[in-house]
């Protein structure tokens, strides 16, 4: 959170200072316009510097942090996530079918084009994670015309649509991430709100999908409490993929 990262930054300055690293002067020299109309000196640094300052972490997280910086947009997650942006800025997301298994399978493949052989097609292999095993790839087929015919009128049958479309789980890769989608246009759709994904933390919502197939109440109540009417917020939309490709990556 921003309190933490800021005291951190503070700590790490005046240790950086201390030993005479030159890195820290170099973070003063530009000046942006601050609330209150005046220029302010701010830390800033470039991506040499970054990766500099990356280098003088004094825990084990520098390299997983060098790792994303240096080489994210060369991995599947990368590229597929700089996709997910262009959703927005074209207007491809008006395109898409919503709250059917084609809408689902439209995103699906928009995300993961050229990074996987098995875009937008529907599984044929039985899958499981941590011990949950998804539908059956036989009955897959009649389960998504079902999930199709259920209700998406009020928050509850949204809920219940998407939770019943998580145990499907129809792709081999990429469910999680284009789900969370797909769950968002019903809600803009038929209540005019989106998903503030970054109110959500990653454990809480792992946690609370574990818990929907037996109990849906905890991911309701979660999700209720961060829904929000910026549905045609720019911003809102980009924070929301970058918190849904943080919920999948392996802590």
């Amino acid at each position: 959170d921003y309190t933490k990262a800021n005291n951190y930054w503070r700590w790490l300055k005046r240790k950086l200072k201390s030993e005479n690293n030159q890195l820290v002067s170099t973070t003063h020299g530009f000046k942006f316009v601050a609330a209150d109309g005046k220029k302010r000196l701010s830390d800033t640094l470039d991506s040499a510097g970054v990766v500099e300052l990356a280098k003088n972490f004094p825990n084990t997280n520098a390299m997983k942090f060098l790792d994303w910086f240096l080489y994210s947009d060369n991995s599947i997650d990368g590229q597929s996530k700089k996709k997910a942006y262009t959703l927005f800025e074209g207007n491809i997301l008006d395109s898409i079918e919503v709250g059917t298994a084609k809408g689902l399978q439209q995103i699906h493949a928009y995300l993961f084009g050229g990074l996987y052989d098995f875009v937008g097609k529907i599984r044929q292999k039985n899958i499981s994670k941590g011990g949950f095993q998804f539908a059956n790839a036989q009955f897959l087929g009649n389960a998504l015309k079902e999930i199709e015919e259920m209700p998406e009128n009020t928050f509850d049958e949204i809920i219940d649509k998407y939770i019943e479309m998580n145990i499907a789980h129809p792709f081999m890769e990429g469910n999680g991430r284009s789900t969370r989608i797909w769950l968002d246009l019903m809600l803009k759709k038929r209540l005019q709100k989106c998903v503030d994904w970054s109110k959500i933390g990653k454990q809480e919502y792992m946690h609370a999908m574990m818990l929907s197939p037996s109990y849906n109440q905890t991911l309701k109540e979660l999700i209720n409490n961060a829904l929000t009417t910026k549905i045609n917020d720019r911003e809102m939309f980009m924070k929301g993929i970058d918190y849904s490709y943080y919920y999948e990556e392996n802590d």
